[in-house]
């Protein structure tokens, strides 16, 4: 007998079809959130979960789902699911860490890029029709190259973005709750410091934390009075 599944949201149709060849899914087409109701009623007489982050996953909805032994999480956290209320009903929940990293580097990377040579600013100057010609100074923006960048949260993708770096000539520190190996630091060029440090030095900062409780506001009006004016 092949397993039933609730999807809740669109997935890759690559990973829809491995999903199919072995189990009997139940897919959310609308591809929109479904309420505590819907996710409690489609979840009747189904195996296994199949859910995004904006899904949240509470007891209620777990203790409703009497056959359900399996909520697959689509994201790299699972705050989003009771995973202690899950355990008492042994439910697994899984997640899919390591999937986004160098995804997520990446796009730290456009973003800053795009602040630094003020790519939005001046894509919407051109197209709301106020450029007229060239100046020296207009749209200026600030170098990248031989920079400090300062990442705040030194796990895998802190240091995927602080390989990109590298490329740039950057002068690396950061702030993480524990400090790497020597060797990783000598191979990224990477300094750790304190938090204090880091904000006064780095011309761009870069977060990449864990929510917790710990990490909440994080950075806020003290952070970046820390910072220097030029600093993004």
């Amino acid at each position: 007998m092949r397993h039933r599944v609730l999807i809740s949201r669109m997935i890759p149709p690559a990973s829809l079809e491995i999903i199919t060849r072995e189990c009997e899914p139940e897919l959310n087409e609308a591809d929109v959130p479904l309420s505590k109701e819907e996710l409690i009623a489609r979840l009747q007489n189904k195996e296994g979960l199949l859910c995004l982050l904006t899904d949240q996953i509470d007891e209620e909805i777990l203790a409703g789902a009497s056959k359900l032994r399996v909520v697959a999480n689509v994201a790299v956290g699972y705050d989003n699911i009771d995973a202690a209320a899950a355990s008492r009903l042994g439910i697994l929940v899984t997640n899919t860490p390591g999937v986004l990293t160098e995804t997520v580097a990446d796009l730290a990377w456009a973003l800053l890029l795009a602040i630094g040579r003020r790519v939005v600013e001046g894509d919407r100057y051109v197209r709301s029709g106020q450029w007229k010609e060239w100046k020296l100074g207009l749209m200026l923006g600030s170098d990248i190259y031989g920079k400090t960048l300062g990442i705040l949260g030194f796990g895998r993708i802190g240091q995927a973005v602080a390989r990109r770096a590298t490329g740039f000539g950057m002068r690396i520190l950061y702030y993480s709750r524990s400090r790497i190996a020597p060797e990783t630091e000598a191979t990224l060029n990477a300094r750790y410091v304190s938090k204090e440090v880091l904000l006064k030095e780095a011309d761009f900062v870069s977060l990449h934390l864990p929510l917790t409780p710990e990490t909440t506001r994080f950075i806020a009006a003290e952070e970046l009075a820390r910072m220097k004016p030029t600093a993004y």
